[in-house]
């Protein structure tokens, strides 16, 4: 007698579930466009900006040698490796140097700043520090008051476009007249921008040791002592000649 398998449901067909495919993961961007990138970014043109803070500030000392001596240092910017290359050629070089640091030293804080933002979308239910929001707002606001002190800095003592002597001036009479007694205002501005300039420095070296990797618990004191001695040293530098000019020392 032949046995008779029925063929049904075990000879079916069998659906296999469609295999899930793995999402694409996303690019990563570079280096630059990461936090430790950014705050790199942020040290470097720090550092780029400190030196040209150190070089002005001594430039601006000149005006205790006489009128002579700081035209003469003036012109000596503008007249940098001539004939070997045009005049001016190496002050403007260096000038947009100086200004791309700027912009790329605003561009990643404001980019780390929205950054920890969208990180932490909810506020601390706990109050910061006093320290911390005193740096917070140092570095916030110090950094608009700059901006704007620069600007108007430039079209006073470079272009000469708000200074009683005009472009067509000597430098030493642009700064001499600019800082003079009737225009005291100027030199109380002056007085203000610096010491904002000074706060934002002292936090910002120190963040910038920071993240160089250069603080630990053996260091952190030096570090801060060179920090704020850097500062010191650049606020009393600046704030000298414009006073002793605003004070009759220097005529």
């Amino acid at each position: 007698m032949t046995a008779t398998i029925e063929r049904g449901s075990a000879t079916a067909p069998v659906n296999t579930p469609a295999s899930k495919k793995t999402p694409t993961p996303k690019k990563q961007g570079g280096f630059l466009t990461s936090s430790n990138g950014k705050k790199v970014v942020m040290a470097v043109t720090g550092a780029v900006m400190v030196s040209f803070l150190v070089l002005h500030m001594l430039g601006n000392l000149k005006i205790f040698f006489g009128r002579e001596s700081f035209n003469e240092y003036a012109h000596w910017l503008r007249t940098l490796l001539e004939p070997f290359v045009p005049y001016r050629t190496v002050l403007t070089i260096l000038e947009i140097g100086l200004v791309v640091s700027v912009v790329l030293h605003m561009w990643a804080a404001i980019s780390l700043s929205r950054r920890a933002g969208k990180a932490r979308p909810v506020k601390y239910v706990a109050k910061k520090s006093q320290a911390n929001g005193y740096a917070t707002h140092i570095m916030r606001w110090g950094g608009v008051t700059i901006a704007l002190f620069v600007i108007w800095h430039l079209l006073d003592l470079t272009f000469g476009v708000v200074n009683p002597a005009g472009y067509d001036s000597s430098p030493a009479d642009r700064m001499i007249d600019g800082f003079d007694p009737s225009r005291w205002w100027v030199t109380l501005v002056y007085v203000v921008a610096v010491v904002m300039v000074g706060l934002h420095l002292r936090h910002g070296v120190w963040s910038a040791f920071q993240t160089l990797g250069w603080a630990n618990k053996d260091r952190n004191k030096a570090l801060r002592a060179t920090a704020g001695l850097l500062s010191i040293v650049l606020v009393i530098g600046f704030l000298v000649p414009p006073l002793a000019i605003t004070f009759g020392v220097v005529k």
